[in-house]
C-alpha cells in the first residue's frame, strides 16, 4: 500500500527539482505539464500537474516520518546541498511527541517536514503552537 498525492504547481520544473531532492528520487514520468514520482521509502505516488493558477492553503503541511534519527540528518544535508532553506528542530515537542525534524518549502509554498519521533509525550506542543507548521523563515 502507498499514499497517492496529486498537487498542482505553478512551476513544474522548480517543483520537480524540489521533490527530487526531498524524496531523493527521480520522477518516473516527466512531461511539460506533468511529473510522477514513485517511491518506496516513503511509500508514495506523487503526481505534479502544471497549473499557473495554483493556490496553496497556508493551514496545511505535509510530512515524511522516518524510522531513524540519522535519516533526518541525511535529509538536512541533502536539502542544504541543493541550496534549499531549511528549518531544523531538535528535540522539540510537537503533536504529543518529542521529535527531531527538518522543514523545507516547495516552490508553491507547501511546508514539508521530515521527522523522527524520539518519544511520545503527554504534552501537545511544549506551549508553542507554531511547531506544527514551522515558522517558514528558513535558516
Amino acid at each position: 500500500m502507498k499514499t497517492h498525492l496529486s498537487l498542482s504547481t505553478r512551476d513544474l520544473d522548480a517543483s520537480v527539482k524540489f521533490y527530487r531532492t526531498l524524496l531523493a528520487a527521480d520522477p518516473a514520468k516527466h512531461y511539460d505539464d506533468y511529473a510522477l514520482f514513485l517511491t518506496y521509502e516513503p511509500a508514495l505516488e506523487l503526481a505534479l500537474s502544471r497549473d499557473p493558477d495554483t493556490k496553496v492553503s497556508s493551514d496545511a503541511h505535509y510530512g515524511i516520518a522516518v524510522d531513524a534519527p540519522d535519516a533526518v540528518e541525511f535529509a538536512i544535508d541533502r536539502l542544504r546541498a541543493a541550496g534549499l532553506a531549511v528549518d531544523v528542530e531538535t528535540g522539540e515537542t510537537c503533536c504529543y511527541a518529542r521529535q527531531d525534524k527538518v522543514w523545507a518549502t516547495d516552490p508553491d509554498g507547501r511546508r514539508w517536514e521530515t521527522y523522527y519521533v524520539i518519544e511520545e509525550t503527554a504534552e501537545r506542543n511544549g506551549g508553542d503552537m507554531s511547531c506544527c507548521g514551522g515558522d517558514g523563515d528558513g535558516d
